[in-house]
């Protein structure tokens, strides 16, 4: 059902009654939510119209919430978080921001099918802060919602991109591609689907989140993790650690550095080049609406680095993309060659599906 009062007073009532929820992506064609349902063994299908029971699997008696992972890399997982997670996270988040019942609103227009989206419920919920609920994002209907009296939005960066956030007192914003030169009330978060959305802004840790770097790998202890993987599979160390799967290091000031997906590094004439760090470059170039960069056989180089390019307007030159990235990272980062295209395949919270590249 779409986001709303029906759809918060169902969750409510779910949880009441000992149960979890599965929010159920409503964009996907109708085979696909019958697998999804399927394939996370769901007892019981609630919509607008009525309630049906299926032969389904039990939760455990804390498991508040399943959410299907975006798939980008193949097939969903479904992650299981427990209310204790849920509420730590957003005690986390809502003590970072400060947020205050009597002068903040929240706006929640990212897919409720979605950790993203729906943290931002339960922030409001357990807070008591106000709650504005989109169908999805609209630049119009978002701007009117801060003239509405909405001060706390998250959104993915190509949302963000399309509206003035001064609007906002505060904008969390996930993804790699959040601008360096952001506003200061533009808040980049990391996080992921296991930890219940994010837990570390501008790339400081939240409240009781710890973090470390193993053989390159970011790996992340906290009160907000998941307890398992719906098909019982549980990646999270004996002492407690979720090993991400991401690069990164930390600095000597406890700052974290996300470099991308482990799989992601090109190694191109026995050089590493991470393609985050390139596109963050890129995306400030003139004429680069959006890209992406990936890794493609070269019988020289072993890979070589190639920008993918949605153009704004004049398209860039591979020679002006090369002399950009080459003015702040060393010259086997810049892109090789140029390849233009209308549009990249991203999932629903705008993360570049790098393997249908």
């Amino acid at each position: 059902m779409a986001g709303g009062p029906q759809f918060f007073e169902t969750v409510q009532r779910i949880w009441d009654e000992g149960d979890a929820v599965l929010p159920v992506d409503q964009r996907l064609p109708k085979k696909a939510q019958v697998a999804l349902i399927e394939q996370m063994e769901a007892s019981v299908v609630i919509d607008s119209s009525g309630t049906s029971s299926l032969a389904g699997r039990p939760v455990e008696s804390n498991d508040a919430l399943v959410v299907a992972t975006s798939g980008s890399t193949g097939r969903p997982k479904g992650v299981v978080l427990e209310h204790q997670a849920l509420i730590a996270n957003a005690e986390a988040t809502n003590g970072f921001l400060k947020a205050d019942p009597t002068v903040d609103k929240w706006l929640a227009c990212l897919p409720l099918s979605h950790v993203g989206g729906f943290s931002v419920i339960v922030r409001a919920l357990h807070s008591g802060v106000p709650l504005e609920v989109h169908d999805g994002f609209d630049a119009d209907k978002t701007i009117a919602a801060a003239r509405n009296g909405v001060t706390l939005i998250s959104l993915v960066p190509t949302a963000m991109r399309r509206i003035e956030t001064g609007h906002f007192r505060r904008v969390l914003v996930g993804g790699a591609s959040v601008p360096a030169d952001r506003p200061d009330n533009v808040i980049a978060t990391y996080g992921m689907t296991e930890t219940g959305s994010g837990v570390v802004y501008n790339g400081r840790p939240l409240e009781n989140v710890e973090l470390r770097v193993v053989d390159g790998e970011v790996q992340i202890r906290c009160p907000m993790l998941f307890r398992c993987y719906r098909n019982g599979g549980n990646p999270i160390t004996k002492d407690g650690w979720y090993p991400t799967g991401d690069a990164g290091e930390l600095d000597d000031g406890g700052i974290l550095t996300v470099h991308g997906r482990m799989g992601d590094m090109i190694i191109t004439g026995g050089e590493n080049v991470w393609p985050v760090m390139v596109e963050r470059i890129l995306s400030m170039a003139p004429g680069v609406s959006d890209c992406a960069v990936v890794g493609r056989p070269d019988p020289e180089w072993g890979e070589s680095v190639v920008a993918v390019v949605v153009p704004s307007s004049d398209a860039p030159t591979l020679e002006e993309l090369r002399d950009l990235v080459k003015s702040f990272l060393p010259a086997y980062c810049a892109p090789r060659s140029l390849e233009l295209t209308e549009q990249l395949p991203k999932t629903a919270l705008g993360k570049v599906q790098r393997h249908l590249l």
